[in-house]
């Protein structure tokens, strides 16, 4: 497989100010053969004949999410809930004010 090269210092450059990132003239270099060495790892993957493979969401089988069942069952009352609050005004939690 050639080597072919798709990435160039303008499109480094484009990708940058699209991330809203400032990049020197030597991170420009940089970035750009790491980029280069993305896209070329993605080519060979790309040869790979994929077509009788499911696509997956994990490598592992059979894991399931454990729940528990969603019974309905009694709530606290409010003075169960506040009865550890370090500041409270009647039924509600007290917290220092953050907006002006």
């Amino acid at each position: 497989m050639a080597k072919r090269k798709i990435i160039d210092e303008k499109m480094t450059r484009n990708v940058a100010r699209l991330s809203r990132i400032a990049l020197s003239d030597r991170e420009v270099t940089k970035y750009k053969k790491q980029l280069e060495s993305i896209l070329e790892y993605i080519r060979k993957i790309d040869l790979v004949d994929s077509k009788d493979i499911p696509p997956t969401n994990h490598p592992l089988e059979n894991l399931k999410n454990v729940f528990r069942k969603d019974v309905a069952r009694k709530s606290l009352t409010p003075e169960e809930a506040l009865k550890n609050a370090p500041d409270r005004k009647g039924d509600f939690f007290r917290v220092p004010r953050i907006i002006g």
